[in-house]
């Protein structure tokens, strides 16, 4: 039998790691003080010095494939990546402050060679923002059914009509991809994506408060003249394509959610070392001790379960199930982290002078976003009954 050398970081892999981490630690935490509780990204004169610092250190974009101008990262090097630079306080919807770089939605690398140079090419290059709206006020984790925005034929366009929610960044995006029903009698096969830039006549994006720091809106879609052009694959396509490019996000999404356990654990062990109550450090409370010893198995557990499911898909693998597994469990690891970090910090965790309850706020989001946890439930046992799990 051969020696099994286990699974492990490549050199390379933990070089780029350790450039991160510096990277975060010298210039991207100093410049996150002073920045109002909230921010998503630094002011402009400061965002673009060290985007420039991070493109010149060639950590720019580095999930996105080479040929388009990424650093053609695999799935696991990619969430090795984001966990170091989700450690700030916009870590769990924008890690780094972005200032590592956008990028488009997956689905845009099923179009064709003008649709990537002109959309994926652009947005790696220029930082540009984009935004996915698939949900809807009728529903949003049955796409194949909730979809009710209507696409029509009309001559080399489409005419869309109907509404969209809960699409991020929508007001400031320069494009992003809709999907609409194109054909009603066909179920799943009967929902195309659009590609839709901004100030595209009869798209109106609305401000649709929610609790966490990023911006939400809702879009109302107005006979919405599109292109054939811009229709991304084939028509019908649009459900089938984004459901097997887009599962793969969930190992970044749960990424982020363990880079903020690790940051929210580090800041609460230095808290509890320097706290008294009734004499006694809180370190020396078996309470706070346990809090702490709870909090780093369960990170440990989301780190690995979320790598496996990167290694599978890596190596060519069927990891749908995996991607569930680490969402799924990432979305409750990050809660309980975060609400025993307000509990160690105790008043001062519900203050605006600490990250906890913005990420607190956030992470009642992350148990919804790419997909509700029941939803995952859902699928793994799926899976367990059909047999695809061994």
């Amino acid at each position: 039998m051969e020696n099994f050398e286990g699974f492990g970081m490549s050199d390379e892999l933990k070089m780029i790691q350790a450039t991160i981490r510096k990277f975060m630690q010298e210039e991207v935490l100093p410049n996150e003080i002073g920045l109002e509780h909230d921010s998503t990204e630094f002011p402009e004169d400061i965002q673009q010095e060290i985007s420039k610092k991070a493109r010149d250190a060639g950590l720019w974009c580095l999930g996105a494939p080479e040929e388009y101008g990424g650093g053609g990262l695999n799935e696991f090097g990619f969430c090795v990546v984001t966990e170091e630079m989700a450690q700030c306080r916009a870590g769990l919807y924008h890690p780094g402050y972005d200032v590592f770089g956008r990028y488009p939605p997956n689905i845009i690398y099923a179009g064709n060679e003008e649709q990537l140079q002109k959309y994926a090419v652009t947005t790696i290059r220029d930082g540009l923002k984009t935004f996915f709206a698939v949900t809807e006020p009728s529903g949003g984790s049955d796409p194949a059914r909730a979809i009710q925005t209507k696409g029509r034929r009309d001559g080399d366009n489409w005419v869309l009509n109907g509404s969209k929610i809960f699409c991020t960044g929508a007001g400031e995006a320069e494009w992003g991809v809709v999907f609409v029903r194109t054909n009603p009698d066909k179920g799943r096969q009967g929902i195309s994506c659009f590609i839709i830039e901004k100030n595209t006549p009869g798209f109106t994006p609305h401000v649709f408060e929610v609790m966490r720091s990023t911006t939400a809106y809702e879009i109302a879609i107005e006979d919405c003249v599109v292109p054939q052009s811009q229709m991304l694959g084939k028509e019908g396509e649009g459900l089938d394509l984004t459901l097997r490019l887009l599962t793969k996000n969930r190992f970044h999404y749960s990424a982020a959610n363990i880079g903020v356990c690790v940051a929210a654990l580090s800041q609460a062990a230095e808290h509890v070392k320097q706290r008294e109550t009734f004499g006694k450090l809180l370190s020396e409370r078996q309470a706070i001790q346990w809090m702490l010893a709870d909090s780093e198995v369960e990170v440990r557990a989301a780190r690995w379960l979320t790598w496996e499911g990167c290694w599978k898909h890596d190596r060519g693998e069927d990891y749908r199930i995996e991607a569930s597994i680490c969402k799924l469990y990432s979305g409750d690891v990050l809660w309980n982290v975060i609400d025993r970090c307000v509990q160690m910090f105790g008043g001062y965790g519900l203050a605006k002078e600490y990250p906890f309850e913005r990420w607190l706020r956030e992470a009642r989001f992350r148990r919804i976003g790419e997909g509700p946890s029941e939803v995952h439930r859902m699928v793994i046992s799926r899976g367990l009954i059909k047999g695809y799990i061994n």
